[in-house]
């Protein structure tokens, strides 16, 4: 699970805090948000201190004159809420949200990225490859769930090994894969392992592990049909 942790008067590495930089759109081209828990990170920033009422009278207006671009529906409905129109939604994963940001006009400012202590690589590579400035800034950090592994035994006791499990981050696998192992034995092979876009899948494979469903879209339906097929499949 990941956890906020707002940079209040702590530095980042840029040497500002988050709200800082919101305060100053005239220094950037758009913004990019990959992840809800972005999204949550800086709508938490904006309300510390009244800052909200700012962010309402002027600075909404300011950032809604550049491009907000987003991965995915949920990301969207949350920055929608804070008052920023999106787009590249339909993208589903930030490998096609970079291809579509660098199909589009070349701002001469850099984009401005809130994201966590770990992102993926992919997005920020692809802009910079095509000479699109990008700066990142870092809203919150990714800790596992204190009760991650309880929780997998009470599963695991109760049910037996599962048919499938999802994992929606590679941060997921690698806070709960130690477990899931422990618990699965030889018998994990009968797992099928899901993941909810190329990233995830990724570093599924990396671990040794077969992919048996990628979700065509980080939406519940393509995932739910994903499952299915995958989970209707003869086994070898």
């Amino acid at each position: 699970m990941k956890v906020l942790l707002l940079k209040d008067a702590k530095e980042d590495d840029c040497g500002q805090d988050p709200y800082i930089r919101l305060c100053h759109p005239e220094g950037y081209g758009g913004l990019i948000f990959t992840s809800p828990r972005a999204v949550e990170a800086v709508d938490l920033c904006l309300e510390k201190d009244n800052k909200t009422e700012v962010w309402k009278h002027s600075l909404r207006e300011k950032w809604n004159a550049k491009s907000v671009y987003v991965v995915g529906n949920a990301t969207a409905s949350l920055v929608n809420k804070i008052g920023l129109d999106t787009e590249g939604a339909h993208c589903g994963n930030a490998e096609k949200l970079a291809e579509y940001i660098c199909s589009r006009e070349s701002p001469a400012l850099p984009l401005l990225f809130p994201c966590g202590t770990v992102k993926g690589e992919i997005l920020p590579k692809m802009l910079k490859d095509r000479g699109i400035p990008m700066e990142s800034i870092t809203v919150y950090q990714k800790i596992p769930h204190p009760g991650i592994q309880v929780n997998l035994n009470s599963y695991y006791s109760k049910q037996g090994i599962p048919a499938s499990i999802t994992f929606f981050s590679p941060s997921g696998l690698t806070y709960s894969l130690k477990h899931i192992q422990e618990l699965s034995g030889d018998n994990i092979d009968q797992i099928k392992f899901a993941a909810i876009g190329p990233s995830t899948a990724r570093a599924l494979t990396a671990q040794g592990l077969p992919v048996s469903c990628l979700a065509e879209s980080p939406t519940p339906p393509a995932l739910a049909k994903g499952l299915r097929l995958a989970l209707q499949a003869p086994r070898c």
